[in-house]
């Protein structure tokens, strides 16, 4: 049973987001990211998993210190508006940068996301993922972002997110990693343009709760229980497939539609490199998804599990629809208008 405190401050932390991205002012969008912070650490916390208190207590020394510089240059701006040199304006407005992507959690400033998520639920997960990244990001949009650090986190989140994951046994830290990958490609869409990045975010926030679903139900934290845990069930087995090779971009999947997108529109800019590094990051990403898919499917075990899963058969049947078949509608949508 849900408890009471949980669902008002699971509505406050809406509200925060929502003060955050409607506000016309740096001090409101500040007072939204707070609200959304003091609301999100009560949610963090579980009886029922030890970790869940040294991982918000890492969470919250993290978004404190990200706020407090946030804080700093907006007052420093605000303070020598009049006085202050176009060049020492761009170095404050560098660092409020600097930290949203410290509370975003993009590399290189994304040292405390991996831990946090090791130590959550996989409900607390999935806002952590989606949830917690609009904000943020809509800020980005409308802070004057300079084009060599967003190519500078760009680069470094698609090395990191490439090579850390490999050597990954938790299924955590690979959403995790997996999430800082999606980073770059949404900061790529964020300099095209809003709806490119809203159509990108939106999918992958409707992949990421799928794939969070799935695991949840099946209990999953390690890859090596993968094997084990679905072995019975089949349904599960191809939404985790589905959801993967969707994660990971691959054609006949809903994920490609957002990087085609992306792709169509750098090539279109002149920024081909940027397509192609963006590309082969997201094929070292897409190997650690077809690990993991191939020991679910191929690897059997032949023992009984004792625990019986009882997982919404409809609802799963209905989201690896829409993940298979939404990037044909789409196209055929975006070809007739």
């Amino acid at each position: 049973m849900t408890k009471l405190y949980k669902i008002l401050f699971f509505n406050s932390m809406i509200l925060g987001t929502i003060i955050a991205v409607s506000s016309l002012s740096w001090m409101g969008m500040w007072m939204g990211l707070e609200i959304n912070l003091l609301s999100i650490i009560p949610l963090l916390n579980s009886s029922k998993n030890m970790l869940s208190s040294e991982a918000s207590l890492k969470y919250f020394i993290t978004q404190a210190m990200a706020s407090l510089v946030l804080m700093l240059s907006i007052t420093s701006m605000m303070i020598t508006k009049e006085f202050i040199a176009p060049t020492m304006n761009m170095q404050l407005v560098t660092l409020l940068n600097m930290a949203l992507l410290t509370k975003l959690g993009a590399a290189p400033f994304h040292f405390w996301f991996p831990e946090v998520m090791e130590g959550l639920s996989w409900f607390n997960c999935s806002i952590m993922l989606t949830w917690q990244k609009i904000a943020p990001m809509a800020l980005l949009m409308n802070s004057n972002l300079s084009l060599n650090l967003t190519m500078i986190v760009i680069f470094t989140s698609l090395m990191v997110s490439a090579f850390m994951s490999l050597n990954q046994l938790s299924m955590r830290k690979i959403m995790a990693f997996s999430s800082i990958n999606h980073i770059a490609w949404m900061m790529s869409a964020m300099i095209s343009s809003f709806p490119v990045w809203m159509t990108y975010l939106l999918i992958y926030m409707f992949i990421t709760l799928n794939m969070t679903y799935v695991l949840n139900h099946m209990k999953i934290s390690l890859i090596s229980q993968i094997p084990v845990m679905m072995n019975p069930n089949k349904m599960a087995k191809l939404s985790l497939m589905v959801n993967f090779m969707s994660l990971g971009g691959l054609p006949p999947f809903l994920g490609f539609l957002p990087k085609w997108i992306v792709i169509n529109w750098m090539i279109t800019h002149n920024l081909t490199f940027l397509a192609l590094i963006l590309i082969i990051a997201t094929l070292v990403m897409l190997f650690v998804y077809i690990r993991i898919v191939t020991s679910a499917l191929l690897i059997s075990h032949n023992e009984n599990n004792s625990i019986k899963f009882k997982m919404n058969k409809f609802m799963m049947f209905t989201f690896n629809f829409l993940a298979i078949a939404s990037l044909t509608s789409c196209t055929l949508i975006f070809s007739l208008l």
